[in-house]
């Protein structure tokens, strides 16, 4: 069931032509306007949602892009106002490390901290099964790290990011490879998945078409599927068999806890036991 919104999170009048996500403002609105939210207001709640996990005293993953900045500017708010103390963020990307650091959240690493308590990021894509992919942003290495040595992983996403299977809603699927002979990598990664019909990209920059580089000074090939790759682990490890290949952006039985805001209110999902 979803639990419906709370008054602050309702949208404007404005933003319901931009997005056309209608929502309910409450159960007698039926003779009202209906009430709108934006995209980036529905990964707010769900971010706000996941902070009410966080507990003072505890060692925080610190996720990447726009919806997990919503729960680093929380997390951080709620320091200010002396709701939580004592709290140790691991950030997973030097663009959250420096949002962190304005924001006066006590920073460290994995290696003062091998066992994180919570982490919280968002996803680009998540199945029913709660497996994702992310890495779309550029930080997939950094969050596998961190990601992968929490207690607890919660994820936030708008219902957008659901999908039937990984790599269905067309987007990219990036792995994260060495620059050296990158095209050889990457035709590699391609001729892997060509029963998918997959096409493999290197990731370059926008504003000068230059190769996209990560916080670990190496390339992004996205990969792009027409059809179900089939067996995730069997892909997985068919992928980091290649030489070459630093790392990919499926998640797979990592996230525990799954908050998706939709139009309807927010969901949560849980890893069964």
């Amino acid at each position: 069931m979803a639990i419906p919104y709370p008054p602050h999170f309702i949208g404007s009048e404005k933003s319901a032509m931009e997005t056309g996500i209608l929502v309910p403002s409450s159960p007698s609105s039926a003779t009202l306007s209906p009430v709108i939210l934006t995209q980036d207001e529905l990964k707010k709640i769900a971010a706000y949602k996941a902070v009410e996990y966080v507990e003072s005293g505890m060692v925080l993953g610190l996720g990447t892009g726009s919806t997990a900045k919503h729960a680093v500017d929380r997390i951080a708010e709620l320091l200010r106002q002396g709701k939580l103390h004592s709290i140790v963020g691991i950030p997973t990307s030097k663009k959250t490390h420096d949002q962190a650091v304005s924001l006066g959240i006590p920073l460290s690493d994995l290696d003062a901290h091998p066992v994180v308590d919570l982490a919280i990021d968002g996803a680009d894509e998540v199945d029913p099964f709660l497996n994702l992919v992310k890495g779309r942003g550029g930080s997939l290495l950094r969050e596998k790290m961190v990601e992968s040595s929490c207690r607890k992983f919660v994820v936030i996403v708008d219902e957008s990011k659901l999908v039937k299977h990984l790599g269905a809603s067309g987007l990219a699927m990036p792995v994260e490879i060495v620059p050296f002979c990158w095209k050889f990598t990457a035709q590699r990664l391609q001729t892997l998945f060509e029963d998918s019909g997959c096409v493999a990209q290197l990731r370059t920059s926008v504003e000068n078409g230059e190769p996209f580089v990560t916080d670990n000074r190496n390339y992004i090939v996205d990969l792009y599927f027409k059809k179900d790759i089939g067996d995730l682990k069997a892909a997985s490890d068919e992928i980091l068999r290649l030489a070459g290949v630093v790392e990919h952006g499926m998640f797979l039985d990592m996230a525990t806890t799954v908050i998706v805001a939709g139009e309807l209110g927010v969901t949560v999902k849980n890893k069964p036991k």
